[in-house]
């Protein structure tokens, strides 16, 4: 299935990605942390907010959410506890909340260390999927419940490893973004709906640590603890602004979503690759990026803590002779742990036959960059201004990011090869068949058509 257009998040999540805190948990401001020990949960609905300066509401300090209802449970490492819980969790109503950890730029891949689950009556579940591989007992006993996920692109795959695959899904994250929040973060859109904020202190760190300390079980839990309930103050925003239908033709397109694309060339992505100049350095970058790879793999480390992409990029710009001339340099210094792996890497490179080396750039299957537009197609981009314009006001209008309207590859594929029949029905074609939503087919298609008409 082609991923869905409406999601402008980053979705490369491939073992090269860069070390930083998971998209879903991006940290967000929120009010100073307690240190005090606290033994009773804050919840309930916000209260009605003040009137500020010139007439504005002011919105009242969150309440920071510090503990489980129901207190840390305890990790689920066994197959009979495994058994037990996914007995609860059947036996639990509504939908069923989820989030995954990963130790992202930690280790190698994207792979889930933790799986968190709270259902109504069921209480939450914090399951190890190291020692519990198989999660088949889970999947049955939610099979056909709605999952509530927030960022879902960025726990599918991984929820999709451990056998865990929805039939339905609530995205809170791409809810809060078609429902014009500002700030769309699980804190920020907590903190919206509920008037409580989470901390974010744990985020970003290596979730296959064993045992996982209490701090990070109660973040964990944390999660999970509220997600229920800010799925429907969301859904009912969404239908008071006669969203919901948009939104249940968005989450009913992320029920397969598998993990992006493969990548052609991933080594490419090398941050520094504009500096290269010629094939021969490619060249080297590949191989260098390859022998990286294989090492990271080997000892289940994120690339980036085998090599930076700075360090890299130094040696493949300036290739040194032999394994005793890496390190000469502050760029390559760290390198030198390796420097036999990068050396056979480099004389790799170099024996490469010229007829063979690979291009500086990949040909692209779209459209030019937009600012080539102008000159080598004035109507073009001409319309591709108008249409922007359009969608924009249209967006603004519906307090919706203008993204999620229509992606912006799929809205400069449209307009710079567009259909004969400049048509609502042609366009309308052409968009369902580059991924676009029936919701999104029906708002656009006749903006295209008409700014087509008019610049034709």
């Amino acid at each position: 299935m082609t991923p869905p257009t409406s999601d402008p998040r980053p979705t490369d999540v491939g073992p090269d990605a860069a070390p930083s805190p998971d998209a879903a948990d991006s940290p967000e401001p929120v009010t100073e942390p307690v240190t005090e020990p606290v033994t009773e949960q804050v919840t309930g609905a916000v209260a009605e907010p003040a009137s500020g300066p010139d007439g504005e509401h002011a919105r009242p300090a969150a309440t920071p959410l510090l503990t489980p209802a129901d207190g840390i449970p305890d990790v689920v490492t066994d197959e009979r506890t495994l058994v037990a819980a996914a007995r609860a969790l059947a036996a639990g109503t509504g939908p069923v909340a989820i989030d995954a950890e990963r130790a992202s730029g930690h280790r190698y891949g994207q792979h889930a260390y933790l799986v968190q689950l709270r259902r109504d009556g069921a209480g939450t579940w914090l399951v190890d999927p190291v020692a519990c591989p198989d999660l088949g007992p889970i999947a049955e006993a939610i099979s056909g419940v709605e999952w509530v996920l927030h960022a879902a692109t960025q726990d599918l795959p991984c929820l999709r490893e451990v056998g865990l695959h929805p039939t339905a899904l609530f995205d809170t994250e791409l809810g809060a973004r078609l429902a014009g929040l500002p700030r769309v973060g699980l804190g920020a859109s907590v903190e919206h709906y509920l008037g409580l904020s989470l901390a974010k202190e744990h985020s970003a760190v290596d979730w296959s640590k064993r045992p996982l300390p209490d701090p990070w079980l109660r973040y964990a839990a944390l999660d999970v603890e509220v997600l229920v309930e800010l799925r429907d103050r969301l859904d009912a925003d969404l239908h008071a602004q006669g969203k919901g239908e948009w939104a249940r033709q968005e989450f009913a397109a992320l029920v397969d979503f598998a993990g992006p694309p493969v990548r052609v060339d991933p080594w490419r992505r090398t941050s520094g690759m504009h500096k290269v100049r010629r094939r021969r350095t490619v060249a080297i970058v590949r191989e260098l990026w390859l022998a990286r790879d294989r090492i990271a793999q080997r000892r289940d480390i994120s690339p980036g803590r085998v090599l930076a992409d700075a360090a890299l990029m130094a040696l493949a710009l300036d290739p040194p002779k032999d394994a005793a001339a890496i390190g000469s340099s502050p760029q390559s210094r760290s390198a030198a742990r390796h420097g036999k792996a990068w050396i056979e890497a480099i004389q790799r490179a170099m024996a490469v036959p010229e007829e063979a080396l690979p291009p500086l750039t990949l040909p692209s299957n779209g459209p030019p960059p937009p600012r080539l537009w102008p000159d080598r197609d004035p109507v073009a981009a001409n319309r591709l201004a108008d249409a922007r314009e359009a969608l924009g006001a249209f967006a603004a209008d519906h307090t919706l990011p203008v993204e999620n309207l229509l992606s912006p590859d799929t809205l400069r594929r449209a307009l710079w090869t567009p259909p004969k029949a400049l048509s609502e029905a042609a366009f309308a074609e052409t968009l369902s068949g580059l991924g676009a939503r029936a919701w999104q087919v029906e708002i656009v298609a006749p903006v295209l058509a008409t700014v087509c008409r008019a610049t034709a």
